[in-house]
């Protein structure tokens, strides 16, 4: 049996697992773990658990201990660092004449291991740029190019909602979203409205898709005609979250109807 822990290097990102190591950890804990990038600061997000060994699908790396202050005290030295070689970066970006746009970096633990972040069009050739950093920092310098969800998720910002974007508060993955999904809810399919500020269509429009299609698979399509306590009308519209049907009666006023107080006249099908 083996005890793991699942530990989050930054807020809203991707949660990785560790072998405890029989250390007493709780969430919340900031803990040092051994990555592939050397020792690095992390948070349990997910409790101590058994895991039977059978259903580990790859070797665990370790927690090394219980972050003490000097950890902490070191790990945000080493950010101030990465900051400053963030600015490194960009001058030399400039000088090399590179079609590039840093936008964050990350220090290890003890200052070996940098990666950078950055946003491009195309493919870049960088080794000459990982070249003067390394010498520069004298530190291994690895470059990662991100996607525009990515880019949002690392700059932060607000959404059309005001509030702070979800890839930086909650959203640790995300999830594929299309413009049907807009369409389900009635979402003017204008980019002003539908896109975030990465230029990509809003996480939030998966948030309540599928309560959109479930309650609509209940409401009578657009035109069909249906009974109701007022005599025969067609239907004009509808509000699914309300459940109310808006229809139009024979003598021509309209009316907006509880879905519970119409009947169908014909099959959905009949209309498609």
């Amino acid at each position: 049996m083996s005890e793991i822990v699942g530990v989050r290097f930054h807020q809203a990102a991707k949660v990785y697992y560790f072998d405890a190591a029989d250390i007493p950890l709780e969430i919340n804990d900031d803990v040092v773990v051994d990555t592939s990038r050397g020792y690095e600061l992390g948070k349990v997000v997910i409790a101590p658990k058994q895991v039977v060994h059978s259903e580990i699908t790859e070797p665990l790396k370790p927690v090394v201990r219980k972050a003490q202050a000097d950890d902490i005290a070191k790990a945000q030295r080493q950010q101030e660092i990465a900051t400053k070689a963030i600015i490194k970066c960009r001058e030399l970006i400039e000088r090399l004449n590179l079609p590039m746009k840093p936008i964050s970096a990350q220090c290890n633990l003890d200052g070996s291991h940098l990666t950078v972040f950055f946003s491009a069009e195309k493919r870049v050739d960088f080794r000459e740029l990982v070249r003067e950093l390394s010498r520069s920092l004298k530190a291994r310098v690895e470059l990662r190019q991100v996607r525009a969800r990515d880019e949002a998720k690392l700059c932060g910002g607000l959404g059309k909602c005001g509030f702070p974007l979800c890839c930086t508060t909650f959203l640790s993955e995300f999830a594929p979203v299309s413009i049907k999904m807009a369409k389900e809810q009635d979402i003017p399919l204008n980019p002003m409205k539908t896109s975030g500020i990465c230029g990509r269509l809003l996480c939030c429009l998966g948030y309540e898709y599928e309560q959109y299609r479930t309650m609509k698979e209940k409401m009578p399509l657009l035109h069909q005609e249906v009974s109701t306590a007022l005599g025969n009308a067609k239907v004009v519209g509808s509000n699914p979250i309300k459940e109310t049907v808006t229809v139009k009666l024979e003598t021509g006023s309209t009316v907006e109807l509880p879905l519970n107080q119409i009947t169908w006249r014909k099959k959905p099908a009949d209309y498609k």
